[in-house]
């Protein structure tokens, strides 16, 4: 009798064993997949505060490594970037002129890492403003832009801004890194002016891929695109409705191309 109370005690052991094996493992997966969020989630917040303080030529290091593929980078309706040298190009000797502030406020992230944990998906919204100096004549071209007032002897752009963010995350060599990326613009207005009435005027002006306002004011474009967009984004307008896009990502097990 004591000999099959004790095989039985070695075989109850061995089971806990096994179970409590079986939930470390659980546990350690749990805690990875939530550094690897909170990962993530500075990733994005780096970029933002870099981007803010024109130090984007810090930014290009934390995109994926030169080759990989499916890179990925879109602005505008007007095209996307598809190879490391053209997606990076936004970020390369971005101007800081005089009396330039950008200040992009990001928040309400939904961060999803897959199971697998070589990939994950993430989106944010962002209220920001935006706002330089130009010179008089550069203005004429882009006359609802501006302010009614000068500073400086220069025309003052002073816009509220609005967008949405919707990144795909891949990691490399134990680090994370920006993948596929897309901004999409939902709405500007001038200080002095909604963004209903501006939006309605200005729907054009949301397909345009416009890098940045540089010296003086100037605009500057991106170059031409590698390929079209294979869908629109849809920014605000008093005639229309609202969209979910991007769609907040899902708990999944491996890579699914949702942003598109």
């Amino acid at each position: 009798m004591s000999d099959t109370i004790a095989a039985a005690s070695v075989t109850e052991l061995h089971a806990e064993l096994a179970a409590l094996r079986e939930e470390v493992v659980a546990v350690r997966a749990l805690a990875q997949r939530a550094e690897d969020r909170g990962q993530v989630e500075n990733l994005f917040n780096r970029y933002m505060y870099l981007h803010n303080a024109f130090q984007d030529e810090q930014i290009i290091p934390l995109w994926v490594a030169e080759g990989t593929p499916g890179i990925r980078a879109r602005y505008t309706n007007a095209g996307q970037y598809t190879t490391w040298e053209s997606v990076t190009r936004y970020h390369r000797d971005r101007p800081s002129p005089e009396g330039k502030l950008i200040l992009h406020a990001t928040t309400t992230p939904v961060i999803e890492v897959a199971a697998d944990g070589k990939t994950a998906k993430g989106v944010w919204l962002m209220a920001g403003t935006e706002s330089g100096l130009t010179d008089p004549k550069v203005a004429e071209a882009f006359p609802d832009m501006y302010s009614p007032d000068e500073v400086l002897g220069k025309k003052v752009w002073a816009h509220w801004v609005w967008c949405k963010y919707a990144i795909d995350f891949l990691k490399q060599d134990g680090e994370w890194r920006f993948w596929k990326f897309r901004c999409y613009e939902l709405a500007r207005a001038p200080f002095e002016e909604n963004w209903i009435s501006f939006g309605l005027k200005n729907q054009g002006a949301f397909d345009l891929d416009l890098m940045y306002f540089g010296d003086d004011g100037k605009p500057v474009f991106m170059p031409p695109a590698d390929e079209p967009v294979p869908s629109t984004n849809h920014p605000y307008s008093p005639t229309t409705v609202q969209k979910l896009e991007p769609a907040p990502p899902v708990a999944h097990d491996t890579f699914a191309d949702t942003f598109k």
